[in-house]
């Protein structure tokens, strides 16, 4: 990687993250139109007040620390996931380049694509032509937690957050916005449970997890690992925020031998490099 190559990741890890104005204040809607009466109400007064020039929101200020560490969730950025772990990406996939370990990218929860649009950018630099960079995601937000099959998700309320909500058709604006879209670029539209076993995906060198749930864990997981090449690199993004993540993953290491080391990404990821 040239130092053009460089400068241009880095420039790009600012603006995915909106780092530069991680510490002015930012405005959101003060409602998430859930569907309750509430919201409801909220919702149609903040029109009645667009329609005037106005809006109904709350003030959120942020700092460095939170946009570095991943710890905010950005108004305007298109990744929340901060600048140390869009730092992992990129030095993953140099050591996957570097030792070409073979497989597809993909990142199972994808939000507003920040993280898989900095993939393919990576890819872009490293002159790399010849991987996919797979993007799963429901597009409809988190499900209902199956409490009878996952009883560690027992009380999620992830899929009430409707601002984790983000349609197919945003994400693939957010890479065009980039330059990023492109037949190196593919869409796994729905639920894990059904999209992912199925996926036409040979063999992965980077796995990067980031369904919150254990549900969605686990079966990015079960669905997935197995495809990942010795060598490659398995990404947890909700270990230490989550519980039913952390608990998914070290169910599945247990229960398939895994005894490669858990590193330190920041205050919330993780991450493995996948042994013999």
């Amino acid at each position: 990687m040239d130092k053009f190559g460089k400068e241009y990741l880095d420039l790009l890890k600012w603006t995915l993250t909106d780092f530069h104005r991680a510490d002015q204040a930012e405005y959101k809607p003060i409602y998430r139109n859930s569907g309750t009466f509430r919201e409801g109400l909220l919702l149609k007064l903040d029109s009645f007040l667009n329609k005037r020039g106005f809006s109904l929101c709350r003030k959120v200020v942020s700092n460095k620390d939170s946009r570095l560490n991943g710890l905010d969730w950005p108004a305007y950025a298109e990744t929340m996931i901060g600048l140390k772990r869009l730092n992992n990406i990129e030095e993953c996939l140099i050591e996957i380049n570097r030792n070409n370990i073979e497989g597809d990218l993909i990142e199972t929860g994808v939000w507003r694509g920040g993280s898989t649009i900095f993939m393919r950018a990576v890819l872009k630099v490293l002159g790399d032509t010849h991987r996919t960079v797979w993007v799963a995601d429901s597009f409809e937000g988190l499900p209902k937690p199956d409490a009878e099959k996952y009883p560690e998700d027992q009380g999620d309320s992830h899929f009430e957050k409707t601002e984790l909500s983000i349609s197919l058709e945003q994400v693939k604006k957010n890479f065009e916005k980039y330059g990023l879209l492109d037949d190196q670029v593919k869409f796994l539209k729905g639920w894990f449970k059904d999209t992912l076993p199925t996926a036409p995906i040979a063999k992965l060198s980077l796995l990067r997890l980031d369904g919150d749930m254990y549900q969605s864990t686990m079966e990015g997981l079960v669905s997935l690992y197995p495809r990942v090449s010795n060598g490659g690199y398995i990404i947890v993004d909700d270990w230490a925020a989550v519980e039913g993540c952390r608990k998914a993953v070290e169910d599945y290491r247990k229960q398939n031998g895994i005894s490669d080391e858990i590193l330190p990404i920041d205050r919330s990821a993780v991450y493995w490099k996948k042994g013999a």
